[in-house]
């Protein structure tokens, strides 16, 4: 049996399906490979931006859109996309866009600021600008926080990149000619610089902070003192001019200069913040020192021009002290101007003398009222302030504390604050006073009648002398001239006498000594009369003392 299937005509059935493969025309591959790789610039630009800030400066000097650079130690990280004024008008901000690794200056205490030429205390900066426009610096911060709006520096900080060192603080009265960059001195080395300064919260000074580079930092010990090395220093004494300055830059620019005394014991490297008093000069830096201040006052009934606030006060010729206040009063009962000065003193400076002194006397320092009580025991036994001469050129004066035991008995208000020190007239005064004594009883004598008296007598003299001239001066001439003609007389005889004796009988030699006798008598005869001539008055005073011999005054007169 045959199949169907083959032989006979077939059933009609469902359409067999038919598939159709999708193709892409070569020519969309170009366009399609363009869009893959714009998508990925856009994706990874994208990714690779960096984060926006604004920075609020004063001004826009310096600052042009899409071109101003950020720089970090000369790199560049970002680039100004647009300046604009703030709400207020008052400032200008400065839009940012920082590169992608610079992110990290989104930190809350970075630093942004505008490098621009600039002439100051640390030297020339900003030259590089000149060529290349400026730019705005920058300084990454070490805190935690992000933000976005920052505040521009208007001038460089001194410090920047994360320079190793410590910071130090100042207190001074005030800045002097010191300014940020003002430089630092270690024996005569630069080793830092001021970085900042600021009043006080008081108002009553001036806090300065410092920068000392490492590793030089560790010669700043909690002993160590800083005193201000501007300028120059000069200084007169007993060997002449002595002139003292750390160098050319800190005459021109300001300049602190640091040490700790020769003797330190125990001294140990300081902390960073530690906090110092700024010296004057490096005399009384490195003094011992002063303890505890005591302030006095005192009274001068004189003037006392010349003494000036800051004049030494001294004890027994040791400095231990300086005037605070001079101030004119006005005393109602005598209707005089008194002056009142206050002063400060250091006990501490006296050194042994005062460790001695405490002991002896077995005297507490923090003893407010012990303490008073031994000053008045102290002016009980003759402690007095005089106001001397320090210098004759330019006349100041200073404050001497020293015992007196004559002085006159004073009574010690021990309730005064601060205590009063009796005061005593200075040199000069006690020598006035001599003078216009000395003055007083001169006018007081009688000078007219001293005068016509001794006039009277010298006339008398002169009568006198005149009669003496007249009539005795010629009578003794002449009895003189007839003595010494009876002498020459005698001397002949005598020789004739001579040779008729032998020569060498003895009453030839006792002849011969008689001649030379009555030769030498008529000489001194002769010279008595020539200078009775010469001085006819030495008859009524007597031969002066100083006198010359009478055989210098002259070759005598026959």
């Amino acid at each position: 049996m045959k199949s169907q299937a083959t032989d006979g005509p077939q059933a009609p059935g469902p359409a067999p399906i038919k598939t159709r493969r999708f193709s892409v025309s070569l020519v969309w591959i170009v366009p399609i490979v363009a869009v893959l790789v714009g998508i990925s610039l856009v994706v990874h630009s994208i990714l690779q931006e960096g984060p926006t800030i604004v920075v609020t400066f004063k001004t826009g000097s310096g600052l042009t859109a899409n071109k101003t650079e950020v720089k970090y130690r000369n790199v560049v990280i970002g680039q100004v996309s647009d300046v604009e004024l703030s709400n207020d008008q008052k400032s200008v901000n400065a839009t940012i866009k920082l590169a992608k690794q610079a992110e990290s200056f989104t930190r809350e205490d970075s630093q942004f600021w505008v490098v621009r030429p600039r002439i100051g205390a640390g030297g020339v900066s900003g030259i590089d600008t000149l060529l290349s426009g400026d730019y705005i610096g920058a300084d990454i911060g070490q805190a935690n926080g992000r933000s976005k709006h920052f505040t521009g520096l208007e001038n460089p900080p001194p410090i920047t990149y994360g320079e190793p060192g410590k910071r130090f603080t100042l207190f001074t009265q005030d800045l002097g000619s010191l300014d940020i960059g003002s430089p630092v001195y270690y024996r005569k080395i630069p080793v830092g610089q001021v970085v900042a300064y600021a009043l006080d919260p008081d108002g009553k000074g001036v806090n300065i902070e410092l920068f000392i580079h490492a590793p030089n930092d560790k010669y700043v010990t909690e002993n160590t003192r800083f005193w201000n090395a501007s300028g120059i220093d000069v200084n007169v004494g007993a060997n002449g001019f002595a002139v003292k300055t750390e160098s050319l830059s800190s005459l021109l620019v300001g300049g602190i200069a640091f040490r700790a005394p020769d003797y330190s014991p125990g001294d140990k490297p300081a902390a960073a913040e530690y906090a110092y008093e700024l010296f004057e000069d490096q005399q009384s830096a490195l003094a011992p020192p002063n303890g505890k201040p005591q302030y006095l006052a005192m009274r001068f009934d004189q003037a006392l021009r010349g003494l000036k606030v800051d004049a030494p006060v001294e004890f027994l010729g040791v400095e231990i002290g300086k005037v605070v206040a001079v101030n004119l009063d006005y005393d109602e009962k005598n209707r005089s101007f008194p002056v009142n000065v206050g002063i400060v003193i250091y006990p501490q400076r006296l050194g042994k003398a005062h460790d001695k002194m405490l002991k002896a006397l077995k005297h507490d320092p923090n003893d407010e009222a012990g303490g008073v009580r031994l000053i008045g025991t102290f002016i009980d036994n003759g402690l007095r302030a005089q106001a001397r001469t320090g210098n004759f050129l330019t006349g100041q004066l200073y404050i001497s504390l020293d015992f007196y035991p004559k002085a006159e008995k004073v009574a010690f208000d021990a309730n005064a604050r601060p205590v009063i020190i009796p005061t005593i007239p200075g040199s000069l005064e006690q020598l006035q006073e001599k003078l216009e004594s000395m003055v007083d009883k001169i006018n007081k004598l009688p000078i007219e009648r001293i005068a016509g008296n001794l006039d009277g007598n010298l006339v008398e003299l002169r009568k006198g002398m005149v009669q003496f001239n007249g009539k005795i001066m010629p009578g003794v001439q002449t009895t003189l001239s007839e003595v010494s003609k009876t002498l020459q007389t005698a001397n002949s005889t005598l020789q004739s006498a001579s040779s008729t004796l032998a020569e060498d009988s003895p009453q030839r030699e006792k002849l011969g000594q008689t001649l030379d006798e009555l030769g030498r008598t008529s000489r001194s005869l002769r010279d008595l009369s020539d200078y009775l001539g010469r001085h006819p008055e030495s008859l009524l005073r007597g031969r002066p003392d100083n006198a010359a011999p009478m055989d210098l005054q002259g070759p005598p007169r026959n």
